[in-house]
């Protein structure tokens, strides 16, 4: 949890660090860890390197969205349930509620979309995950076997671009730390201190359960309640997905767009806005109830959806920290931790090239620029808004200059 000696925070506390990460984090999931290190391991040191890696190495193993479930368990580590409703509010809430405008008619993230100053925040979240696969490798990647499921991670990833990969990847690097590796001095990160017993735990997995089956069959004997239609699209959308993001867009589509609820341009029109805003793409989900025929939509509908859809994260990560808190201080698990998280780094080295290098640059001096952000980051520990204050701003700049995508004569921004 926090390092010792750190006092523990509140729900305000919480609900304002992560508000403003909810406003400023662009980049995917995989940027998403790379803020949260740098904001509660660096800079606010709530946790430590190893507890950090280890929180990441189980939601990467649980289905869902593996950012939100990462600042859900910070949250819930700092302030307890509260903290956890905290830390999902303020990373959430800024897209979700932009999204939902977007679906009342609101275009401005259309054109954001497709501006310099997204382009400029790319580069931002390509220094941010730099930064955090630098730092992540230096701690627990020490060693040359460690370092080689690192690479042999990063390669499987690379040439195994399939939505199951990452979570296969994981657990052949924890078989084989847990075979090959020695056992090491390392005692782990600091316990967790889940405020919540394994009873709670039980409950939520049943609850988790329960709404997967139960849901499909209320919308079968009910096929005319189009809220709780909605809700089992969004949940069942949220449950079966592994690695979050991007892969959970076909089925969303095959859920809204086949019943009639919106049409593919109205899809694909809330998709291009998702890539505009900050935090998960997850809350692609109010976009979609917000924007559907049947009643309700709008405000409420959106809101159904994304609650909905995120039902699934929580009740898993509820159900998960107890268990997890308990086998993370076994010594033969730690040895599988160890290349759990050499595989971890792996993947994050992985996306740091695909897909954030090959959707950021575009030029030599984007990369160039990038280079520059990095510095700022690691080496003049200026703070991330500020680097991405600069990066928005440099790339409108840029677009304004010559054109989007052109900092050339600036390039490309």
């Amino acid at each position: 949890m926090a390092i010792e000696g750190e006092p523990r925070g509140g729900f305000g506390e919480v609900l304002a660090v992560f508000g403003r990460l909810g406003l400023t984090s662009f980049g995917g999931p995989v940027a998403h860890l790379g803020y949260f290190r740098e904001e509660f391991v660096v800079r606010r040191r709530w946790l430590d390197e190893a507890t950090y890696a280890d929180i990441v190495a189980l939601c990467q193993f649980l289905p869902g969205p593996a950012s939100s479930q990462v600042g859900m368990t910070i949250g819930i580590m700092r302030a307890g349930l509260a903290g956890g409703l905290a830390a999902w509010l303020g990373f959430t809430l800024p897209s979700a509620l932009a999204l939902i405008a977007f679906a009342y008619g609101v275009s401005a993230l259309s054109g954001l979309a497709a501006s310099g100053a997204l382009h400029g925040l790319k580069l931002m979240a390509l220094a941010v995950v730099a930064q955090a696969v630098w730092g992540m490798a230096r701690t627990l990647c020490p060693d040359r076997a460690r370092a080689t499921i690192a690479i042999a991670a990063a390669v499987l990833a690379l040439v195994w671009p399939v939505a199951l990969a990452q979570v296969a990847i994981i657990a052949l690097a924890g078989l084989v730390g847990w075979r090959l590796l020695p056992p090491g001095d390392d005692a782990g990160g600091a316990p967790l201190q889940i405020p919540f017993g394994r009873g709670l735990a039980l409950a939520a997995l049943v609850a988790f359960f329960g709404l997967l089956i139960g849901l499909p069959l209320l919308r079968a004997t009910f096929p005319t309640v189009y809220p709780l239609a909605l809700a089992d699209a969004m949940y069942r959308s949220g449950a079966l997905v592994f690695g979050g993001g991007h892969i959970v867009l076909p089925l969303l589509q095959a859920e809204t767009v086949p019943p009639g609820w919106l049409t593919t341009d109205q899809f694909l029109a809330g998709y291009g806005a998702a890539q505009a805003v900050p935090g998960p793409l997850f809350t692609f989900a109010a976009y979609l109830g917000a924007v559907a025929t049947p009643q309700p939509n709008g405000a409420l509908g959106g809101l159904l959806a994304l609650l909905a859809i995120f039902v699934p994260a929580w009740l898993l990560v509820i159900g998960a920290l107890p268990f997890w808190e308990g086998l993370r201080a076994r010594a033969d698990v730690r040895r599988g931790l160890r290349g759990v998280n050499a595989g971890v780094v792996g993947l994050l080295l992985a996306a740091l090239y695909t897909p954030i290098f090959t959707s950021a640059v575009r030029t030599p001096v984007d990369m160039g620029f990038a280079l520059i952000l990095f510095a700022l980051l690691l080496f003049w520990k200026v703070p991330p808004w500020g680097v991405a204050v600069l990066a928005a701003v440099a790339g409108w700049a840029a677009g304004a200059v010559g054109g989007i995508g052109q900092i050339g004569a600036m390039g490309s921004l």
